[in-house]
């Protein structure tokens, strides 16, 4: 059993704090020796945010020239390079112990990508993996992939291109691969492709290929974990 969390239009640093107030649950639930499971995927869609992994070399310079163009830059723990999220992308971060299914951190990123190929297949689109991570259509990027791993719990995960503006990928070389371009599934299949028709699309993939079953997350477990995250920024605030 898989809790699924559709945040909306959410900050970065936001949705990173849910991550990671799930994630220590997980870490603390082992350390206790207890059953309790509390894998979740969450739905989000970002402000415009360029993000980078842990092999991030950008210059300050680079980075005041990408905040110019009216972006959040964000430096994070995940694998991968410089990407971009923006509103009409739908952002995955699947929250899970992978021991509950396969614990192989190669398996996770191959199960993404296969999530992400067999929804492009129902949507009439041949999309394909490369040496390169991420889902590819051609030589086109339709979904950037960066996770990490902490005892097999996961954080951070796929970014898919639904309905987002592309141009913003112009700016830099996505995941740091020259010579390849970005596309999207509105502009592969000609119709409006939302985030909010995507999302139920994404899942039912999502549980096939995972094996496990979705169900939306309750609302009392939503405030407790947004108290979680208020109760850490005020003590980062008044320390």
């Amino acid at each position: 059993m898989v809790k699924v969390w559709k945040l909306g239009l959410t900050s970065y640093d936001t949705a990173l704090k849910i991550q990671l107030a799930i994630a220590r649950r997980h870490l603390d639930a082992m350390i206790k020796g207890l059953p309790t499971n509390y894998d979740t995927v969450l739905f989000v869609e970002h402000k415009p945010v360029y993000t980078v992994g842990i092999r991030d070399d950008t210059s300050k310079s680079e980075i005041l020239r990408l905040q110019d163009l009216g972006a959040e830059f964000r430096k994070t723990n995940r694998g991968g390079l410089i990407t971009f999220h923006g509103p009409g992308q739908l952002v995955v971060y699947p929250v899970i112990n992978l021991k509950h299914f396969t614990a192989s951190v190669k398996w996770y990123v191959h199960s993404l990508e296969e999530t992400v190929i067999k929804m492009c297949e129902e949507l009439g689109i041949k999309a394909n993996r490369s040496p390169h991570t991420g889902v590819w259509i051609g030589d086109n990027k339709i979904a950037a992939i960066g996770v990490h791993a902490s005892r097999y719990v996961t954080t951070h995960g796929i970014s898919l291109n639904c309905d987002n503006d592309l141009s913003w990928f112009k700016y830099i070389d996505p995941c740091g691969i020259k010579d390849k371009g970005v596309t999207s599934l509105t502009q592969e299949t000609g119709i409006n492709c939302s985030t909010e028709r995507m999302t139920p699309i994404f899942l039912r993939h999502f549980d096939k290929v995972f094996a496990c079953e979705s169900l939306d997350m309750d609302s009392p477990a939503k405030e407790e974990i947004l108290s979680d995250v208020y109760s850490k920024l005020m003590v980062q605030i008044c320390t």
